[in-house]
């Protein structure tokens, strides 16, 4: 016999609808600044600045070529680009413990730009030329002029980094908002079709909404890469296909006298500092083109080491080269034996199949896993059987994104097909 059940007092009347759950808020990804750019593996940096800031010299001490470096503007016509090695103690103790019998270094590509003048982004002095070499680079070394010289002339006839980034960062950013106008333009004869596909009619109003916000940001002064915070997803990928110049990361080398270099002192450091802050902070590194050429001159690394020894400075080189790599935010990674340790260099964000690609492209194709381990885990225990003793060596996968200094060996599979 079946007792009825008592009306509940937490039942619903009826009628009464079931309250939904709140819907989950989807908060979008904020990409950082190494989502700008290129990914691609071979990333460059120039060497950007007003002619006879010091730009070839550095460019000779960097690269131990000999390319002209006259008391002339414009001396600089054709890019000059080179290659130099990426000093890192990690790559020097791989090599050591394994004594291989070759040795691939991590390297930089480098490009010297001839200078830029007051009107470039319109055509003056060589500047629709310079511009454009310029837009074929991933990163800029904005090389300024804070020592006095009366006989190296200064194009604008005085000395000023302030002014100079002013006229450099005014013309890149004159040049993007050239780059905007023709893309709206593009757009505009695309409107009858685009209006005509819903699809396309609402991507097409998407990107003209992006242009006026883009347009706005650098009439107001500012630079793309310096809006991270307030650019899309999306909008990012708008933005690397317009390849704009002040999209480029950039840092900023203080060229300053021996005498200066050497006591750390020059009226212009403090208010380069503060504009730079005030614009993006990006890397600033003092240093002296005259110190680093004497250098150079000596010819003997012996003759090197003790004028720095005696004098108590240190050649800047390492550094700035260091810094440059980080800057177009390029990684590599290790494969090490006793045939060959090398550093392979790849975009920070690559993932393990495209890392593989930059060995060989079946690598990429045929991808089944990595095996690997952390520079600093190899170097603490010693030996790579006692990185698997510990548990410290891993196989990753395909969605696996690759660090600084990982030591990798790839397994793949030449028939798999690529997906």
């Amino acid at each position: 016999r079946r007792t009825a059940l008592a009306p509940c007092s937490h039942r619903k009347n009826r009628g009464e609808r079931a309250k939904m759950p709140p819907k989950k808020e989807v908060v979008e990804e904020k990409l950082g600044p190494w989502a700008l750019g290129r990914f691609s593996k071979s990333l460059k940096v120039g060497i950007v600045g007003m002619p006879n800031v010091g730009k070839s010299t550095l460019y000779n001490t960097l690269t131990k070529c000999s390319i002209p470096a006259e008391n002339f503007p414009f001396c600089t016509i054709e890019p000059n680009e080179t290659r130099v090695h990426v000093p890192d103690d990690r790559f020097d103790w791989l090599v050591d413990k394994y004594k291989p019998k070759s040795e691939v270094q991590p390297w930089l590509e480098v490009v010297d730009i001839a200078g830029l003048v007051k009107g470039a982004a319109q055509g003056a002095g060589l500047g629709n030329a310079f511009l454009s070499h310029i837009r074929a680079i991933d990163g800029i070394i904005h090389v300024l002029r804070a020592f006095d010289d009366a006989d190296i002339i200064h194009v604008e006839d005085r000395v000023d980094p302030i002014g100079d980034i002013e006229i450099i960062t005014n013309e890149l950013r004159a040049k993007d908002l050239e780059a905007v106008a023709r893309r709206k333009a593009d757009l505009d004869k695309e409107k009858s079709r685009m209006n005509s596909n819903p699809a396309l009619r609402k991507e097409f109003i998407a990107e003209q909404e992006f242009l006026e916000k883009l347009k706005t940001f650098l009439e107001d002064g500012k630079e793309v890469r310096n809006g991270m915070d307030i650019w899309s997803v999306k909008e990012i990928e708008y933005l690397n296909e317009y390849s704009l110049l002040t999209a480029k990361p950039c840092m900023f080398l203080v060229n300053l006298s021996e005498d200066d270099f050497k006591r750390k002192k020059n009226k212009w450091l403090a208010k380069i500092h503060a504009w730079v802050q005030e614009h993006g902070g990006s890397p600033i590194i003092p240093y002296s083109g005259a110190f680093e050429q004497r250098l150079l001159d000596c010819g003997d690394e012996d003759e090197r080491v003790k004028i720095q020894k005696d004098e108590g400075v240190i050649s800047m080189l390492p550094k700035i080269i260091k810094t440059a790599f980080s800057v177009i935010h390029l990684i590599y990674f290790f494969t090490a034996g006793p045939d060959e340790v090398r550093a392979w260099v790849c975009r920070k964000g690559f993932k393990a199949p495209q890392a593989a690609g930059t060995i060989h492209t079946d690598f990429e194709k045929g991808f089944i896993c990595a095996e690997v381990m952390a520079f600093e885990d190899l170097k603490e225990l010693g030996t790579e059987s006692e990185v698997k003793a510990k548990g410290k060596y891993r196989q990753e996968g395909k969605t696996y994104v690759v660090n600084d200094g990982d030591v990798i060996f790839f397994k793949f599979n030449v028939t798999t097909k690529g997906k």
